[in-house]
């Protein structure tokens, strides 16, 4: 299997791209397969790179990145040590970003004899699968999608009234990750860019409008996006199909650092199921 790892690549708003690859090298094109990560996540959190080297295994060509703005560094990716960056974050730079990588792999002369970008699937996690919903609604070149524990909506996930007003009036809040200790600042510009960009950012009308395989994977156990959220991207999708993963949390069963050498039980019906949605006609 080739591991074609950290890659940089531009980003359009100041910030490079790092990008990792995995595929079977045998001149063969394969299923292009880019997976989005989520809110505080990055490219090589817990299992990621594992299910990357099911989905090269199965004959994907499979990539994972990190958004230019989600607060971990090129010289350092598995550390948020950009809190900066990670502050001055909104969707449409996800968005852009999203669009960057797609280009690259579509123009990287490398790849062009092991990767068919005529079948390309966008898979998101969390906040990450919002964003994919979004971007295959809008880009033609995108063949199928994939979320898992997605959310069906942004809006709703903004702080209301009073707690709104203390943003805007301080201009930035900060939130604990609960696993590094830091406290991560959110500038009100993440708001006001949401607000300037609320229809592009409707993921019920992106949903509703697209006309695409579209596969929703849940974990029956997510105490973090509630399977309402599943279930509303299926009943507005035209060619949705929903699978609750039995004793699936919001990660399926992962952690960061992973160290086991093979995928929890729920992560690998995810990732299974994923493989033969892509395989799929």
């Amino acid at each position: 299997m080739k591991i074609l790892r950290n890659i940089q690549i531009s980003g359009q708003h100041g910030k490079p791209i790092l990008l990792d690859v995995f595929y079977k090298e045998n001149r063969k094109p394969k299923p292009l397969v880019i997976f989005s990560h989520g809110y505080k996540g990055f490219k090589d959190w817990g299992c990621w790179d594992l299910a990357a080297q099911s989905f090269a295994q199965a004959g994907c060509f499979f990539v994972k990145f990190n958004f230019s703005h989600n607060g971990t560094t090129s010289g350092n990716p598995l550390e948020f040590g950009d809190l900066e960056a990670f502050g001055q974050n909104n969707f449409i730079k996800e968005l852009d970003d999203l669009d960057s990588v797609i280009h690259w792999v579509k123009m990287e002369s490398g790849f062009k004899n092991e990767r068919n970008i005529n079948n390309l699937t966008l898979i998101g996690h969390s906040r990450g699968g919002g964003v994919v919903a979004l971007k295959a609604s809008e880009n033609q070149q995108v063949t199928k999608l994939i979320t898992w524990a997605a959310v069906s909506d942004f809006e709703s996930r903004f702080p209301k009234a009073e707690q709104l007003e203390i943003w805007k009036k301080q201009k930035v809040v900060f939130v604990e990750n609960a696993r590094t200790k830091q406290q991560m600042p959110h500038y009100y510009q993440f708001y006001e860019n949401f607000q300037a960009n609320k229809e592009r950012l409707n993921i019920q009308s992106a949903v509703r409008n697209m006309d695409k395989p579209f596969l929703i994977l849940h974990g029956a156990e997510d105490m973090v996006v509630p399977i309402k959220d599943a279930k509303n991207l299926r009943d507005w999708s035209k060619q949705g199909s929903l699978k609750l993963i039995g004793q699936g949390n919001h990660v399926f069963g992962g952690k960061h650092p992973y160290t086991e050498k093979t995928l929890p039980k729920p992560f690998e019906i995810l990732v299974n199921n994923s493989i033969d949605f892509v395989k799929s006609n």
